[in-house]
């Protein structure tokens, strides 16, 4: 039966309850309505701003952009068709989390429908119910579903009752120190501390033994109370050097479930993905089988619609534990749309329109795997100094590019202010081929080929991972980084170009600061003047013009074998050495010795400069206006 909520101007389908007579697909069941969304607000920034924005530019849908004062400058605000301010006056973070502004902004302007991208308020139940209420359509779950994927307690309950198998942990948040030791007592050490409301690695502490449970406890409630509101905290049982396997589902509103196969996130940095692999590399049949259907099944038992994510750890004995959904679009979708050829982005929005699945030509047995693909996320942080973000101006970039190379970016471009108010991810980049140590081969290419300067970047980091045998086997799990200290050997930077043209543009502006030395004995010794020969120097280029004219000099040259040399020493292309530094009388001193040693010389030039020649007409130096070429 269709479920109804009352809203301004009439009546809103929330949904359909079907029993299990009818499957969601059968043409007795009534559909929703189709309504085709015109316009799409992006509630977030960035990289994932601009992916959306453009999906949506290829429906034909015109896209609306939201921007915080810190903002301002930021690409994405300029991939829409129109930005607006939110959060003025308020911090860089809060901005983007005042869902009165992104709500006042959508209503005012005639959005249909807001994507929130990931991160921020995409996994907050109270942002998609701000948005249903207001008559928007929210293109994502539904808010009942946000709101129990997002209360990791209330997941893991879930999961349980799908029957798909869970890590042995506590079944609520717990309230104290001392919860945590009898959990302690009765599954041993090591254990992990986990945000209840929230995830990408905040709020989560892993302690190996009783001396470590207070501080890390403290730490954990501290880190989850900064970043989420609410420092509850629930206890697992620590899996070992596990690997991290994570599965993409998409769902309708009519209950149609599938999986878009899985990737290994395995290689991270205190929990947070660094490089991510679709397909996971040398995973079982068996398994795959195991944790797509677990997923699929999980999606279906909460009515999971649109795009998420089911979460995995799987054990050195090959069993897999579920640990939680992102009910949003991930950072690392992307994979999963090279191998799939699925734009995720494209079904979001269909599905919030009132698609079907079906309707869109995705159906199970369709859906195949096709080679391999990897995304590395290059970040704006230091790996030398615990990978310290870095700020500042991008004053040179250049991208790797090329064939099975897709960049995902929105701050990577030369003048780009990064800024230490936001996220440090500069550019994902992608790279798809027809299997894991091919499409290694062309990620580590297009790394090589960038070129980013006036910020650190993490690039010498990922070409070390990208070159460690272990990773080019597949053989990889969490613990990879920790294991692995030779990825830290970092190849310094040469930069020399744009060390050149800094000495360059040093110099122009503020002159030459080579040292003059102020200490130094005049030489006890005068220069030695050559001894010239008695006589008339030896004939040369010059006589011949003097004495047959420009026709027979002219012929002179033509028959002359070999080069015709011109000495430049006297003129100021050696930055005035000679021409403005010695007098008019030194250089007559030389000249008898030059003509009679060089005289078979096609020229010899000697060129006064003009700034020095205003300064030192005293001395009655030639001016630049008086240059002299003597045959």
């Amino acid at each position: 039966m269709l479920k109804f909520r009352t809203v301004r101007g009439g009546l809103k389908v929330l949904g359909i309850r079907r029993s299990s007579a009818a499957p969601a697909t059968s043409p007795n069941v009534r559909r929703l309505e189709y309504k085709p969304i015109k316009k799409v607000m992006v509630a977030n920034r960035g990289e994932i701003a601009i992916r959306v924005f453009r999906a949506c530019t290829e429906l034909g849908i015109r896209t609306v952009a939201v921007y915080s004062e810190q903002d301002t400058g930021q690409m994405h605000r300029q991939k829409a068709d129109e930005a607006y301010l939110i959060g003025r006056g308020l911090a860089p973070v809060q901005a983007y989390l005042h869902i009165p502004d992104i709500i006042k902004v959508a209503t005012e302007n005639g959005v249909d429908a807001v994507h929130p991208g990931y991160g921020f308020l995409s996994e907050r139940a109270d942002f998609a119910q701000a948005c249903q209420d207001a008559g928007i359509r929210f293109i994502g779950p539904s808010p009942e579903v946000v709101r129990k994927m997002g209360d990791k307690v209330e997941a893991r309950a879930i999961a349980i009752a799908a029957g798909v198998p869970v890590v042995p942990g506590t079944d609520a948040p717990i309230t104290s120190l001392q919860e945590a030791h009898e959990f302690s007592n009765t599954y041993g050490f090591p254990i992990i501390f986990k945000a209840a409301y929230g995830g990408g690695g905040r709020g989560m502490r892993v302690v190996h033994s009783y001396e470590e449970l207070e501080e890390n406890y403290t730490r954990a409630y501290s880190e989850a109370l900064a970043a989420f509101g609410n420092g509850a905290l629930f206890v697992e049982k620590f899996i070992e050097k596990p690997r991290h396997i994570e599965v993409q589902i998409l769902g309708d509103q009519y209950g149609n479930v599938l999986h878009l196969y899985e990737r290994d996130c395995s290689i991270q940095r205190r929990h947070q993905k660094v490089v991510e692999i679709a397909p996971a590399f040398h995973l079982d049949p068996h398994l795959r089988t195991r944790l797509t259907s677990d997923s699929v099944k999980l999606a279906k038992q909460v009515g999971y619609e649109n795009a998420g994510t089911v979460e995995f750890l799987v054990d050195k004995h090959g069993k897999h534990y579920f640990i939680e959904v992102n009910s949003r679009l991930q950072v690392e979708h992307t994979v999963t749309e090279e191998i799939t050829d699925v734009d995720l982005v494209h079904a979001q929005i269909h599905v919030a329109e009132g698609r079907s699945l079906p309707d869109l030509g995705l159906r199970q047995e369709n859906i195949r795997i096709n080679g391999c693909a990897i995304q590395c996320r290059v970040t704006t942080e230091d790996p030398a100094r615990s990978f310290q973000p870095d700020t500042g101006r991008i004053e040179v970039f250049r991208s790797g590019e090329g064939m099975g190379i897709r960049l995902d970016n929105a701050s990577a471009f030369q003048g780009a202010v990064i800024s230490p108010h936001y996220d440090s991810l500069l550019v994902k980049v992608i790279a798809h081929s027809k299997d894991h140590p091919t499409a290694a081969t062309k990620m580590s290419r297009a790394l090589a080929e960038f070129r980013v300067r006036g910020v650190k970047t993490n690039i010498p980091f990922l070409q070390n991972v990208l070159n460690n045998q272990q990773f080019l086997a597949g053989i990889v799990d969490t613990q990879f980084i920790d294991e692995n200290p030779d990825l830290f050997q970092l190849r310094p930077a040469q930069n020399r170009a744009q060390k050149l043209l800094h000495y360059l543009g040093h110099v122009m502006v503020n002159g030459p600061t080579t040292p003059i030395p102020v200490k130094t004995n005049p030489s006890p010794m005068d220069p030695i003047v050559p001894t010239v020969p008695i006589g008339p120097p030896p004939s040369g280029f010059r006589d011949i013009l003097l004495q047959e004219g420009p026709e027979g000099f002219a012929r002179a040259v033509r028959n002359h074998q070999g080069l015709l040399l011109m000495d430049t020493t006297f003129r100021d292309a050696h930055q005035s050495l000679l021409a403005t530094r010695v007098r008019t009388h030194d250089l007559k001193k030389i000249a008898p010795y030059v003509a009679h040693n060089f005289s078979k010389l096609f020229s010899i030039e000697n060129w006064g400069d003009a700034a020095a020649g205003g300064q030192c007409r005293g001395l009655h130096q030639l001016p630049r206006q008086c240059g002299l070429q003597v045959l």
